[in-house]
């Protein structure tokens, strides 16, 4: 019997994943003045079928699209951009586009926190009986 839902599992890596990103983030924005520095960024792809396919689903009729739990690895994968140059310096770095970045990713980290901090608070709620 599980006493806890799967939700604070995936709560726990989606906080792991968004400060990975963060990490990225100002790793690029450390190094925006580098000679020849690559951007890095993140990919969730494989983290986010992975946390779908914890989802139990049944197929009502044989036209719906069929859920099956692929095996695919779960994590993050740090990808660089090789690709392109915004400065003289061989550095490709977007300074504006980082710090959009961050912003974004820094909203999602603080609503990932209060939906914890809310499901932690309901568990004390419940075992202390409603007091």
């Amino acid at each position: 019997m599980k006493i806890f839902s799967t939700t604070i599992n995936s709560l726990e890596n989606a906080l792991t994943q968004s400060s990975a990103k963060q990490k990225v983030i100002s790793n690029n924005i450390a190094n925006v003045d580098t000679p020849n520095y690559k951007a890095k960024s993140i990919r969730f792809n494989h983290a986010l079928s992975n946390e779908l396919g914890k989802f139990d689903a049944i197929r009502t009729n044989e036209k719906h699209i069929s859920f099956s739990n692929s095996t695919q690895t779960s994590g993050y994968q740090v990808v660089t951009k090789s690709n392109t140059n915004y400065q003289h310096n061989g550095n490709n770095v977007d300074i504006d586009q980082e710090m959009t970045e961050m912003a974004k990713n820094q909203i999602q980290y603080n609503a990932l926190v209060e939906r914890l901090s809310g499901k932690f608070a309901s568990l004390k709620t419940v075992i202390k009986g409603g007091n």
